[in-house]
């Protein structure tokens, strides 16, 4: 997919083969004005009488670097962005949250939505020249349905009853029973099979060095250090305008910030503090407001002797005044969160009354379930079961301040009500890989970054709990699993809504999560850049039409 931005807040992205999601994307790209291209209409160029030119770089930042640059095993949105800019999906969403054609030309729908046939387009070259056609579609189902495969993205792709190919351009996709997101689900990034179909998939050189279909190509990845893409001449859509694109390690907000203030860095999503700052920090850079498709949340191991205990969930719960968080660190951009699913969503349910600070309230539960200070030491204990003090970790990813503050605030709160909470930053590969992929954690505060369908099966079904699957907490209810899975075979637009309404109230009553906060989206971007323009799905959905004035040019 190639219309959005990431703004590196390490979230991990939900459904990254769409991608789509506002809170966190943003996406640039680079060509030489002497190479053949195809030419983007005037009349979509921005308001403005400057006239557009090839050329420049485009610098960005993120807190962690990429893990894979393959769509189907990347699992963070480090990856993902570099990967938006490298792959495509047969659709993507427009700049009104409208599924459009990216690597289809078209498609028809039919048997009452079980199948789906695409006709994709033909003048589409894989980087290396190789041409895309339908034969690549279908290894890439193949790999997303195979066992080997390490993705967390199978769980769409097995309800496909079979997919045929009809010619080179042509592919008949049939479901063996309704799914309701089946179309979006082709958002997905289709990699080339003559790349990938001969040896470990999982360790394929070019997991390191992509080859894909999208308007940049690779260049150079130095660990740690920088991710370098250069623009597509071929691309189909057109050849973007910014020539090059340098993806830079930061994994300090702070730093980050630095950089954007002495020009080092074109664009950056700003904490709540840094978009408050004197207007002076801006005078080189716009800056932008809007709601988030997000939300950031303490997830407890379930399976971790405390919070098995639903009381005992409930009880922190009621401990963690939201408002102060909202106010403390997002400084008000943003609101208390309730649910799995944010105020904008069609599913969310306006009904839910959130569990109210009530710290009293909160020593009762605990001391139901055997917790009180019976040596007068300040922090709670239970002798009958061998727990001299109530005490865990809460980790979270280095770099990312409102996370660090909000654990903090967190870590206070619990301390009045005899918790004692130990805060652990750990640098994001790491974080991803060897605490939350192994499930070597208590308790953790992360953030999703949601596609627009509400269908969460990934997240919350007890079969999706496995190693490098989304559901790390192991949260398990057959309701919501039998929920999920019809969520997912209907249509009617109303009867989903009541399904996921009801997984909505499900979800906040058995508290797998205490859901701390919608935050507001806030991007800053280089003045230098035109014809950026947020639209309802946010920042960057016509990057490869952001340009720079040729006198404005910074990099040769």
């Amino acid at each position: 997919m190639t219309n959005k931005i990431v703004l590196r807040t390490n979230k991990i992205v939900l459904r990254t083969k769409i991608r789509m999601c506002p809170y966190f994307f943003i996406l640039f790209l680079f060509c030489l004005v002497s190479c053949q291209k195809k030419q983007i209409p005037e009349k979509e160029i921005a308001k403005t009488n400057i006239l557009p030119a090839y050329g420049d770089t485009y610098v960005e930042t993120s807190l962690g670097d990429a893990s894979y640059l393959n769509p189907i095993l990347a699992t963070d949105s480090a990856s993902g962005s570099v990967n938006g800019y490298v792959y495509n999906g047969l659709v993507k969403y427009d700049r009104d949250i409208k599924l459009v054609g990216d690597l289809a030309e078209r498609w028809t729908i039919s048997n009452h939505g079980l199948v789906i046939t695409f006709k994709l387009r033909k003048n589409v070259k894989w980087h290396d020249g190789v041409p895309f056609t339908a034969e690549d579609v279908k290894f890439t189902y193949k790999k997303l349905i195979d066992p080997e495969t390490k993705t967390p993205y199978s769980s769409d792709y097995k309800l496909v009853k079979s997919l045929d190919i009809i010619d080179k351009y042509t592919l008949r996709i049939t479901y063996q029973e309704p799914f309701a997101p089946a179309l979006e689900s082709w958002g997905m990034g289709i990699v080339p099979k003559h790349i990938f179909e001969s040896g470990d998939f999982n360790a394929n050189p070019a997991n390191r060095k992509p080859i894909g279909t999208g308007p940049y190509k690779f260049v150079e990845w130095k660990t740690d250090e920088k991710i370098v893409l250069v623009a597509n001449n071929e691309y189909f859509e057109g050849r973007p305008y910014i020539d090059r694109i340098i993806i830079k390690t930061i994994p300090d907000q702070a730093v980050q910030f630095l950089e954007l203030r002495n020009d080092s860095i074109d664009s950056m999503g700003l904490t709540p503090d840094q978009y408050k700052a004197y207007p002076e920090f801006f005078k080189n850079h716009n800056k932008f407001r809007y709601p988030s498709f997000a939300y950031t949340y303490l997830g407890f191991n379930l399976n971790h002797k405390l919070f098995k205990d639903r009381n005992i969930r409930q009880a922190i719960a009621q401990a963690i005044n939201k408002k102060e968080i909202v106010a403390g660190v997002l400084l008000g951009m943003g609101k208390p969160a309730d649910g799995p699913f944010p105020p904008q969503s069609w599913a969310y349910d306006e009904n839910i009354t959130d569990y109210e600070y009530a710290p009293e309230k909160s020593k009762e539960l605990l001391k139901r379930s055997g917790f009180e200070d019976s040596d007068n030491d300040g922090w709670l204990d239970n002798k009958k079961i061998g727990i001299p003090k109530f005490e865990f970790t809460l980790i979270t990813n280095q770099g990312n301040k409102m996370r660090a503050l909000s654990a903090e605030i967190i870590q206070s709160q619990l301390k009045k009500i005899g918790i004692k909470v130990n805060i652990r930053i750990i640098e994001w590969s790491t974080f991803i890989h060897n605490f939350i992929d192994k499930r070597d954690f208590d308790a953790v505060i992360l953030g999703w970054s949601l596609a627009r369908d509400p269908d969460q099966y990934a997240i919350w079904h007890s079969a999706e709990t496995k190693e490098g699957q989304y559901n790390f907490v192991s949260y398990k209810n057959p309701k919501v699993d039998e929920l999920l899975e019809k969520g997912r075979r209907t249509f009617d637009i109303k009867k989903r809504q009541e399904i996921y309404k009801e997984i909505h109230r499900l979800i906040h009553h058995d508290i797998p999560y205490v859901f701390l906060y919608y935050p507001e989206s806030l991007p800053v971007v280089h003045k230098r850049i035109q014809n950026v323009e947020v639209a309802p799905i946010g920042l960057g959905w016509n990057f490869i039409k952001w340009y720079v004035p040729q006198s404005k040019q910074k990099y040769s």
